[in-house]
């Protein structure tokens, strides 16, 4: 049996209010197509629906338990062009972002921070991800888009965007005192112990192609899982660190730590995002890649 679905779609309404000429109203029809229409879905089931009368129609048995079943049906459409609605409205919703820690730390949270208050109703779901991670998220499709720093490993279909550029600088603990009148090479950074993220992260490798076009090799005496790790190591004495400078700027100025000069420039750093040009994203995750960046 393939009944149209405009005739249940009427045969909801007729046997809402029990009036052919009431139903046609409400769906903006006239009363001849809403009978035309009734006619053909009792021939097409091969039942009797209604009971014609001077006040309107009531249902047979057979009627109602269709009826049972089509309010149900009716009921689910209802709610979901309810929530649609609402999304679109950006009343509701949800995001999932991958995001490094440094992208978080020094972009991020205050972007979510000002998104949160305009739309209140969208939850936020934040991984901490590696860059690598957070972009092999966004290409199995587990995360809506990824905020992470430079360099990336995003290849097409993926997009990157950038964002924000940062600077880094190099750091010490309070030992190091000294070394802050004075501007080291890079080769003179070996004779001090280095404090560096693990070989698997892209800021490894971001400093590993440094040293090495400058003829040197990248040896940390310490490597740290995450970036957060990084500035409790510094300031426990472990060693000298790079870190983006929005992270360090109240360290140094509270004198916490000490900023050292360096002979060769850092080259600058990107925060991206990562997408999917190809996979649909929701109207909240458009909105929130909107208030970051124009995105084609």
């Amino acid at each position: 049996m393939n009944v149209n679905f405009e005739y249940y779609k009427i045969f909801y309404y007729v046997a809402k209010y029990g009036n052919f000429t009431k139903a046609a109203h409400v769906i903006g029809s006239s009363q001849p197509n809403v009978t035309r229409a009734m006619n053909c879905l009792e021939s097409e089931t091969g039942c009797t629906l209604f009971i014609r009368t001077n006040r309107g129609v009531r249902l047979t048995p057979e009627g109602e338990r269709l009826y049972v079943h089509v309010s149900a049906a009716m009921a689910q459409f209802q709610a979901a062009e309810d929530e649609m609605s609402a999304n679109i409205s950006l009343e509701h919703g949800s995001i999932s972002i991958g995001a490094s820690e440094t992208a978080l730390n020094i972009y991020l949270l205050d972007k979510l921070k000002d998104f949160h208050m305009d739309y209140p109703g969208i939850r936020l779901k934040i991984y901490n991800h590696s860059t690598p991670q957070a972009v092999s998220a966004v290409q199995n499709g587990e995360i809506d888009f990824a905020i992470v720093t430079t360099p990336t490993t995003a290849e097409a279909p993926l997009k990157e965007v950038p964002l924000t550029a940062f600077q880094e600088i190099l750091i010490g603990g309070k030992t190091f005192t000294a070394l802050g009148s004075q501007e080291l090479s890079l080769a003179e950074l070996s004779a001090y112990p280095l404090i560096c993220l693990g070989r698997e992260s892209m800021t490894w490798q971001f400093y590993h192609q440094l040293f090495l076009s400058h003829g040197l090799e990248l040896s940390p005496d310490t490597e740290a899982a995450t970036s957060d790790q990084i500035l409790p190591l510094v300031k426990s004495e472990l060693g000298l660190a790079f870190i983006p400078e929005p992270m360090a700027r109240d360290f140094v100025s509270r004198r916490e730590v000490v900023e050292i000069k360096l002979r060769e420039k850092i080259p600058e750093r990107q925060v991206c995002m990562v997408y999917d040009r190809q996979r649909p994203l929701s109207v909240a995750a458009r909105r929130l890649m909107d208030t970051m960046s124009s995105y084609s």
